[in-house]
């Protein structure tokens, strides 16, 4: 059955007087290169409000017309990533669809995905919110030892229940020397798409794995069909939350240029069958749970032919330090 509202869920949560907020104050200044390649061929793929939480602003994705990265632009500052945030956890239906790919069974898939390799002894997972990915992998590794960052409180929650052993709250760039050389795996699930500077995340990764530790990375695909299609209610476009959408290509030559072995790539599985659902959701701002009826039955009846497509949305990378 389709997601279905909490009684009394509301859809649109900016506080008083935000209504009336120059949401402008929140944003750099506009950049006229590729953050990625340094292109000044930019175009612009997006332009939307907030249809998650119906907080004001405009928010605008370019994309660059050499290297095909997408990405915020102009980019919410820390106030403005800050503010955008902050209520992001209410329980409207678009959001209950988003995290969808983060249920139990795809979170025991990424973990199987593993299974390949050694036994890790220590697993960082970066963006680890609440923790719920470390423990569903705990049943897959019960030996390995599961610790967690997370620039929220909500990391410390996880260590409080015990889904975690040891909580960083911070960026991960900024732990780099307390984490050095520590890890044998580290997971970026649905992390890199929220980061001022990709990049930054990828090399502070290859920082704290031991040589020879395996690094896992799952984002949404840009290059999927849905965004085509649907426009600003393609979910994945995640606006104003994204700030990069990074093409496989860029990705892989990023992390070979890091002196990455690249074991595996897949842009099979990690698809997740919410594309049609989360658009009709996000245009009826989540009001109407029985319309979502057959979108979400056709999400699901066409999920294992799309995923073999370019309509799949998300891929997953794992690389060897």
């Amino acid at each position: 059955m389709p997601p279905t509202p909490q009684a009394g869920a509301a859809h649109g949560v900016a506080h008083p007087g935000e209504l009336a907020l120059d949401a402008d104050q929140f944003h750099e200044p506009r950049r006229r290169d590729c953050p990625w390649c340094g292109s000044r061929r930019l175009r612009t793929l997006l332009r939307t409000r907030d249809l998650l939480q119906h907080k004001p602003g405009v928010f605008v994705l370019d994309q660059c017309q050499d290297c095909a990265h997408a990405f915020q632009n102009p980019r919410l500052t820390a106030e403005g990533l800050a503010y955008y945030h902050r209520d992001f956890p209410h329980e409207t239906l678009p959001l209950r669809i988003l995290r969808t790919r983060a249920g139990r069974g795809r979170h025991l898939a990424l973990a199987r995905a593993m299974l390949t390799y050694p036994e890790p002894e220590s697993w960082l997972d970066v963006g680890t919110g609440y923790g719920r990915f470390p423990a569903t992998a705990r049943e897959v590794h019960p030996y390995t030892a599961f610790d967690g960052t997370d620039p929220s409180a909500r990391v410390e929650r996880a260590r409080e229940l015990g889904r975690i052993e040891e909580a960083y709250r911070g960026r991960l760039p900024d732990l780099v020397e307390r984490l050095r050389a520590r890890y044998d795996v580290v997971s970026m699930l649905h992390h890199l798409e929220h980061s001022p500077d990709p990049r930054e995340e990828l090399r502070a990764a290859l920082a704290v794995l031991r040589p020879g530790g395996h690094l896992l990375v799952e984002v949404t695909d840009p290059d999927c069909e849905f965004g085509t299609l649907l426009g600003k209610w393609w979910l994945s476009y995640g606006q104003p939350r994204h700030l990069h959408l990074v093409p496989l290509s860029n990705l892989l030559g990023e992390l070979e240029a890091l002196g990455c072995a690249v074991v595996c790539v897949d842009r099979c599985s990690p698809h997740v069958p919410y594309d049609l659902t989360g658009a009709v959701s996000l245009r009826l701002a989540g009001r109407c749970a029985p319309a979502l009826a057959v979108p979400f039955a056709l999400d699901h009846a066409l999920a294992p032919l799309l995923r073999r497509t370019r309509f799949s949305n998300s891929y997953r990378v794992i690389v060897r330090r």
